[in-house]
């Protein structure tokens, strides 16, 4: 039985860019797909809290699409440290933890279709992985990522 049986992980995230003056221009809303090196990371920081905490979101290019064996995001753009990482309440429990990142003016300029948390600045373990429709990020946007994974 594969672990993806045995334990529920399921996430969303919300992508909100703007322009260099704060107005919106995209707020999109897609779910996502705790791969299988993420679920063993969630099940491994049971038994060894030492192991490194999720630090960074990255973003990319690469189109194909998200599989439970993705341990990289396709066509890695850049990767910014997480803003805010919080435990929060679904429904009646603290079953989920809401990550932020924030990529500026300047940083992962271009046409964005993937993203992915992971716990490192380069390499690491990555929990999760999406793919979207196109977001095209101009040099004086602002991308901010709020991400949820919810344990089940």
């Amino acid at each position: 039985m594969k672990l993806r049986d045995r334990m529920g992980a399921s996430g969303a995230l919300q992508i909100v860019l703007t322009d260099k003056d704060g107005n919106i221009k995209l707020d999109h809303l897609t779910e996502n797909l705790v791969v299988d090196t993420g679920l063993a990371y969630i099940a491994g920081r049971m038994v060894d809290a030492s192991a490194s905490v999720m630090s960074h979101m990255a973003v990319g290019t690469g189109s194909t699409a998200a599989a439970d064996t993705d341990t990289a995001l396709n066509t890695e753009l850049a990767r910014a440290a997480l803003s805010t990482t919080t435990v929060v309440t679904t429904n009646v429990a603290n079953d989920a933890v809401e990550y932020v990142g924030t990529f500026g003016a300047g940083v992962a300029t271009g046409a964005l279709v993937e993203a992915g948390l992971l716990n490192a600045g380069s390499g690491g373990v990555m929990m999760t992985r999406t793919v979207f429709g196109v977001v095209t990020k101009a040099a004086d946007d602002i991308l901010t990522i709020t991400w949820r994974v919810t344990i089940a």
